[in-house]
């Protein structure tokens, strides 16, 4: 079977020809700034093979990454909610996905360590994404958690995420 490669994200950068998991592999002891752009190249390579669900997962890896705001990386790859966006709307329906408003739902009740709440809010506003993109997707009704609205998640992305974090949310939210 070959893989049709899909359409290039505008909001990643392009990948390396022929990596995979060893560039993120590399990064155990450290999180940082590298960490996170190899996160975004690499699910930009994911998603180009195909990969839609894979690639989801590795932007999850992305807005996990140890970041304080001043790191060069963001000012040219911001938080990667418009390129989260981007694949929910650019999946094609005969592509797996899984159910992103499901993962995120218990990606966001299930949290732990390190930085719990900001990448808790993380989730949650994927979550939402998912939700307003995705409205068809069902919840997890075994799941019982308070789902938040768009208030409350851009308060705490104002709280625990990165400088202009709840902005930049709000600004693919509104797209």
């Amino acid at each position: 079977m070959s893989i049709v490669p899909f359409p290039p994200c505008p909001f990643l950068p392009p990948p390396r020809p022929g990596i995979d998991w060893r560039l993120l592999h590399a990064h155990r002891a450290s999180r940082g700034g590298e960490f996170y752009r190899d996160c975004l190249e690499y699910a930009h390579a994911l998603w180009s093979q195909g990969r839609a669900a894979r690639a989801v997962l590795c932007l999850d890896r992305a807005f996990g990454a140890d970041l304080r705001g001043g790191e060069a990386v963001l000012a040219e790859w911001p938080l990667p909610y418009a390129a989260m966006a981007w694949f929910l709307r650019h999946t094609p329906a005969d592509t797996f996905i899984g159910n992103p408003r499901v993962h995120f739902q218990h990606y966001a009740g299930r949290m732990n360590a390190p930085r719990r709440e900001q990448r808790r809010w993380r989730a949650w506003a994927c979550w939402a994404l998912a939700r307003a993109i995705l409205p068809d997707l069902p919840g997890d009704p075994r799941h019982v958690i308070a789902e938040p609205g768009e208030e409350e998640i851009a308060g705490n992305l104002r709280l625990y995420g990165l400088p202009g974090e709840a902005e930049l949310w709000l600004k693919v939210t509104r797209a």
